[in-house]
């Protein structure tokens, strides 16, 4: 694959990324609105109870004065409406809430002691900043700056509309005596949020339809074009139609290994688009099977590359088994020459049925095998890989006796490629590209074991 199709490749991932957080974006909100707001519109948020021993306990400033700020048409087209409800915890207890410019509440407050909100956490946890102080504090319903306020006993209720300024909010006993006790309730809503997220999903679903568009030109089309490696038809049959196989790549330095991750990081990068390309054209395929029971030859072509580039780098400097030192050629295409090899056959048909189960289903007993042996999988920054479990224990006793003793345990060696081999065994039937089930059989060394083509059976 040439280099401006990798570029290509690329640029579809990061729309395709970019697609996608547009789209949580917008179901974030939309799903928000049309349950969280319980069909009053507000954001709610229970905070735990507030209580305090001072005359008040209050938020840190509201700052809505930004410079520049918005303009006054986004202003207008979000507006903004908070609510507070506060509920004494006693039954008789005389709450008062009220929002207020800022300069007033702390001229009103004057050197009193009160408790101020300085982080709320998740689940409503509230840590307080205690502003000490002396002094008795006048009634708060005896004021006049509030904007918004609510007094009384039983749940108090207040609403206010976001506007231009400086604002501290306040939660007090409505005398203004000391120790305050209630549970409070804090929502915000808007109009513009339903639109906005209606809006994110369209622009994000657009993005998407634009990412597919792009890594297939890039991926599949035309790639005709490019002279394919000739398969060597002499070559004797394997029973499994992946086929991993590996030679330890000797003399292998003592010490490299503990920076081969670091130069791979190229390879990391680029591997990590390759495979959002991979997860966008296995979602195509499974309709192409679903409906004519064929894998598209040109994706079919492609995502083996991915999985073969992948495997050409965890064997350079993962848990592929660190045996090569030559470094991995940025290429999709076959290697003969490269120690580590990949292919899948091409199946000529695919049951429609089985594509509906295959990855979530029927490959689950080989998901619980293989996070016993492998560990976890992961897929992000590096392409995708696996580690841990026997696996990543097995290569690093592997290159811890590479660097004390300069050799390459052959029976380790065995493992690591036979614990790799059915890891990409199963990721080739997750990924659609073969019906034949991956068998529970763990076949060790380099290379894979072959059929006698005289008892070979017959293939769909």
């Amino acid at each position: 694959m040439s280099a401006g199709r990798i570029v290509g490749i690329v640029i579809g991932a990061l729309f395709g990324l970019l697609a996608l957080g547009l789209m949580a974006g917008g179901a974030f909100l939309t799903v928000g609105y049309a349950i969280v707001t319980a069909g009053d519109g507000y954001f709610d948020a229970d905070l735990e109870r507030l209580s305090t021993a001072t005359a008040a306990v209050t938020t840190e400033e509201a700052d809505l004065q930004a410079d520049p700020g918005p303009p006054d048409w986004v202003m207008d087209f979000l507006d903004v409406s908070v609510q507070i409800k506060a509920t004494g915890a006693a039954d008789d207890a005389d709450t008062f809430i009220g929002i207020g410019p800022k300069s007033d509440v702390e001229a009103y407050l004057g050197d009193a002691a009160r408790d101020e909100i300085h982080e709320v956490r998740a689940g409503g946890d509230v840590r307080y900043r205690t502003i000490p102080g002396s002094g008795p504090v006048p009634p708060p319903t005896e004021q006049g700056f509030w904007v918004a306020s609510a007094s009384g006993t039983g749940t108090q209720e207040l609403s206010w509309d976001v506007a231009e300024g400086t604002w501290m909010a306040v939660l007090m006993n409505s005398d203004g005596s000391p120790g305050v006790i209630a549970d409070v309730t804090v929502g915000a809503k808007s109009p513009a949020v339903l639109p906005v997220g209606i809006a994110l999903l369209v622009v994000g679903l657009l993005f998407m339809i634009a990412a597919v568009v792009i890594i297939v030109l890039f991926a599949v089309v035309g790639r005709s074009d490019e002279a394919p490696q000739p398969r060597d038809e002499a070559a004797p049959r394997t029973p499994e139609p992946v086929t991993l196989e590996a030679s330890l790549d000797e003399p292998l330095s003592q010490w490299l290994w503990l920076v081969k991750w670091f130069l791979a990081i190229p390879h990391f990068f680029v591997l990590m688009f390759l495979w959002i390309g991979f997860a966008v054209l296995t979602f195509i395929t499974f309709f192409a099977i679903l409906f004519t029971a064929r894998y598209p030859k040109g994706i079919f072509d492609f995502n083996v590359g991915v999985l073969r580039w992948t495997w050409r780098v965890t064997y350079y400097a993962g848990t592929g088994g660190l045996g090569t030192d030559r470094y991995p050629p940025f290429s999709l295409d076959e290697d003969p020459d490269y120690p580590a090899r990949l292919d899948v056959e091409y199946p000529a048909n695919l049951s429609r049925g089985l594509v509906l189960v295959k990855w979530w289903l029927l490959a689950i007993p080989h998901y619980m095998v293989l996070a016993v042996l492998v560990g976890a999988g992961w897929w992000g920054t590096r392409g995708w890989g696996y580690g841990g479990g026997l696996l990543g224990v097995t290569v690093f006793i592997a290159a811890v006796a590479l660097l004390f003793t300069r050799r390459y345990p052959k029976g380790l060696f065995d493992l690591i490629i036979g614990l790799n081999r059915w890891v990409m065994r199963v990721a080739a039937y997750a990924a659609l590209m073969t019906d034949q089930y991956p068998p529970f059989r763990l076949d060790q060394g380099g290379e894979e074991p072959r059929l006698d083509e005289a008892t070979a059976p017959t293939r769909r």
